[in-house]
């Protein structure tokens, strides 16, 4: 049996990989996870597979573009069970040569990768503060490093999630929220990502993340104690060469 906590953990882009595992793994300490993604309906299965194990989750539709909609979502998480933890997991990843990278198309990146990912810290600040404690972490990708071929909005976007996350950390860490931004270095082992490694010729066990383990980091970075705060951290495959 899970032993419930009265506490919560939001996870804003819970998709069905990288955000269903931190979900799972928190869930598995007792918090009350509340799942947003644009598809709500898609949370189904999650929640259900929770609840199953004794684990507590709600599923709800979220368009983290929308300032509202943000406010809102992490206010009722908060009032259900004071929120531990906040996580942004949207991603936006899209590959466009740079003539066809329309004006559409940077900017939905954008605000799906950056803007949404500032709304996200605001608001989880805004309620962890009064209570001087608490856990915000952004989800990164190489493309928070360094910008590669067809991959301007993407990139463009990603530095500008490191650079709230680490404006946020340098303010927000004294005053007892430990902020983190977490990129993550490699494939996930996901179909779509299988399929298109398979076209290349480049598939391999030992290439791809497992999803579960991401969510490990997730819990550890979580248990870190004030003393020793891990602000960035970059997590690959054994076998990846970088």
């Amino acid at each position: 049996m899970v032993e419930q906590r009265h506490a919560s953990v939001a996870i804003v882009g819970a998709g069905d990989y990288i955000g269903a595992a931190i979900a799972r793994r928190f869930a598995r300490e007792g918090l009350l996870v509340h799942a947003g993604r644009r598809n709500g309906d898609k949370l189904a299965p999650l929640v259900q597979e929770i609840e199953a194990a004794g684990g507590r989750c709600i599923g709800k539709t979220l368009d983290a573009r929308q300032e509202d909609a943000v406010t809102r979502f992490i206010a009722e998480a908060d009032a259900a069970a004071p929120l531990e933890a906040v996580v942004f997991n949207i991603g936006g990843n899209v590959n466009f040569p740079i003539l066809d990278t329309t004006e559409r198309v940077f900017r939905k990146v954008w605000e799906m990768a950056c803007y949404a990912g500032f709304l996200t810290g605001r608001e989880a600040a805004r309620a962890m503060l009064p209570r001087g404690r608490g856990s915000i972490f952004f989800t990164g990708a190489t493309a928070s490093l360094r910008g590669g071929k067809g991959y301007a909005a993407f990139a463009s976007a990603k530095f500008g999630l490191r650079a709230i996350a680490q404006s946020m950390a340098r303010e927000l860490g004294p005053q007892g929220l430990h902020v983190a931004h977490l990129v993550i270095d490699s494939g996930v082992d996901t179909a779509w990502v299988r399929e298109r490694m398979a076209a290349r010729g480049a598939i391999g066990d030992r290439t791809l993340m497992d999803p579960a383990s991401i969510g490990e980091i997730y819990w550890q970075l979580h248990q870190q104690p004030r003393d020793a705060w891990t602000h960035e951290l970059d997590a690959r495959p054994f076998s990846e060469t970088f």
